[in-house]
């Protein structure tokens, strides 16, 4: 089975982790939500590393939940599903919890989980022409178990603004919600990177890890009780009639009810 997450580094100690299922839009997986978490794992045990870059391979940057996966849940007792939709909570966890700055390369669209992934970054790095959204509530859902993190990253004022009305805007307006930092031209996105990267090459590792997990201490981490509470909502939105419609029609490539049309 091809990995789905692939991790480089430089001599520098500057990793890249990124999301290899390019001919899927790198849409997250059971399997890639495993291979994240192990990832970040053995990034955050390695003293070497200095600074993680989360990237993706192929013209996405991450389309959100994986369509097999999501007919697979729809099938699931509530049990099952509460546990496999938990793995995208685990994942964003881990990466949250890396010491080490986590830098994000969005060099494209980035929908549902895929806006969780940027939430969980330091700082993010957009490009002119990128769309984002959480259009979850178009089927139905809800932007359930990446809520804690957009909501730490962007506040629950500019959160308002996305997190239940299913609208993709433009990368700019990323700048705007707090999700990116700046927002540059295709070809001048590895630059952009860089300068995130090389103020940190300057300053002492340990210092830099622990003034992270100060800042987090300071800011409120999220919480277990956040992350519990957002999965027992999307169990319970898994069972309502909306769900089973949106769905429905989504893979069924037609309007759900209310969509009109």
């Amino acid at each position: 089975m091809a990995d789905l997450v692939n991790v480089s580094r430089d001599a520098r100690g500057v990793a890249t982790l990124a999301l290899a299922r390019a001919e899927k839009h790198n849409a997250m997986s059971a399997q890639m939500m495993t291979e994240l978490v192990e990832a970040a794992e053995a990034l955050a045990r390695d003293p070497e590393v200095r600074v993680v870059i989360l990237a993706a391979e192929g013209p996405t940057f991450c389309a959100g939940g994986d369509l097999a996966w999501m007919r697979e849940q729809r099938e699931m007792d509530a049990a099952t599903r509460k546990r496999e939709s938990r793995r995208i909570a685990e994942a964003l966890g881990a990466l949250a919890r890396l010491p080490q700055p986590l830098i994000g390369r969005i060099h494209g669209n980035a929908f549902g989980g895929g806006v969780g992934l940027i939430s969980v970054c330091d700082a993010a790095i957009g490009v002119v022409g990128a769309k984002l959204g959480l259009t979850e509530v178009r089927l139905g859902l809800l932007p359930a178990n990446i809520g804690p993190y957009v909501v730490a990253k962007m506040g629950a004022a500019k959160a308002r603004e996305i997190f239940m009305n299913g609208r993709i805007f433009p990368a700019e307006e990323g700048v705007r919600l707090n999700l990116l930092k700046d927002v540059v031209a295709p070809e001048a996105l590895d630059a952009a990177v860089e300068a995130e990267v090389a103020p940190y090459l300057t300053c002492a590792p340990g210092a830099v890890a622990e003034a992270k997990a100060l800042l987090a201490a300071l800011a409120g981490r999220v919480s277990e009780a956040d992350v519990d509470m957002a999965i027992d909502a999307l169990a319970d939105r898994w069972e309502t009639a909306e769900a089973e419609e949106g769905l429905t029609a989504f893979f069924d490539k037609r309007k759900p009810r209310w969509a009109g049309g």
